[in-house]
């Protein structure tokens, strides 16, 4: 349980989960909160992640404090993203940027490999030698590439037309949520972007669009507030630091207390 005493402030909850033993399996949920001078605090550590456990989490917290809750932050795991609408609204629901971005440079880079395979069979040694790197290049920001960088992702134009188009669209898109618009904008380059992809026939973008759409309204939630899930990512590659140091405590109540000890 938790001492709701102690807190008068949540203002923004991350929730995000950690696998409990090797291979993701066992997974725990981890609520955390920071408070508007930006102090974190581990709420709680519940025992799976569960939608009906978070939802009694998040209704055990006391109505007084519920007010004080400005934003959630979390992934696209249905688990959390109902309950969190259910009880704060939609509308402070955030679903994080970089989550959203991993959805789509997978795709990207998932063409990358197919193409690459083709490549090697139909150049030469010589000629795939010179793309080498490819799997680092692409993904990153323009500005950050070398001249060598660019030279070698221009030949990979002229060889893979489709990877250019599909790297041009995800540039298009890390764009829009780079730029400050608000968020009836951004919805609406979003949906021109979706639109200009459907129209373009490249089919690899396919599932993001479909998920794209799904959590459209809590995505461009980041675009009024610019909040994102980097707070609670930090705290839990602290915490996987702190669970490897168990030593075997596998307990949902061990772990907690570990925890409260060690970030205190």
């Amino acid at each position: 349980s938790v001492d709701w005493e102690q807190y008068s402030d949540l203002h923004t909850i991350g929730i995000d989960e950690i696998s409990n033993r090797k291979g993701h399996q066992n997974f725990i949920t981890i609520v955390s909160s920071k408070d508007k001078l930006g102090a974190l605090t581990v709420i709680a550590v519940l025992e799976d992640r569960k939608q009906k456990t978070v939802k009694a989490f998040f209704d055990s917290i006391p109505k007084c404090l519920k007010k004080t809750v400005k934003c959630v932050c979390t992934d696209m795991h249905d688990g959390f993203v109902y309950p969190a609408i259910e009880v704060f609204g939609k509308q402070a629901v955030i679903i994080d940027r970089y989550h959203v971005a991993k959805l789509y440079r997978k795709p990207l880079d998932t063409l990358r490999i197919k193409e690459m395979n083709r490549l090697k069979k139909e150049l030469s040694v010589k000629e795939y030698a010179e793309l080498e790197g490819m799997m680092w290049i692409l993904p990153k920001r323009h500005e950050c590439l070398t001249e060598a960088d660019k030279n070698k992702l221009a030949l990979l134009y002229q060889h893979s037309p489709i990877l250019k188009n599909a790297h041009s669209y995800a540039l298009k898109l890390t764009q829009i949520f780079n730029h400050h618009s608000n968020r009836k904008s951004a919805i609406s380059k979003i949906e021109r972007w979706i639109e200009s992809v459907e129209r373009s026939k490249l089919t690899c973008f396919n599932r993001f669009i479909k998920t794209i759409n799904k959590y459209k309204g809590c995505i461009a939630n980041y675009f009024k507030t610019r909040n994102t899930s980097g707070f609670v990512e930090g705290l839990n590659n602290k915490i996987k630091v702190i669970k490897r140091r168990c030593y075997g405590f596998f307990k949902t109540e061990s772990l907690f207390q570990r925890l409260v000890l060690n970030l205190q």
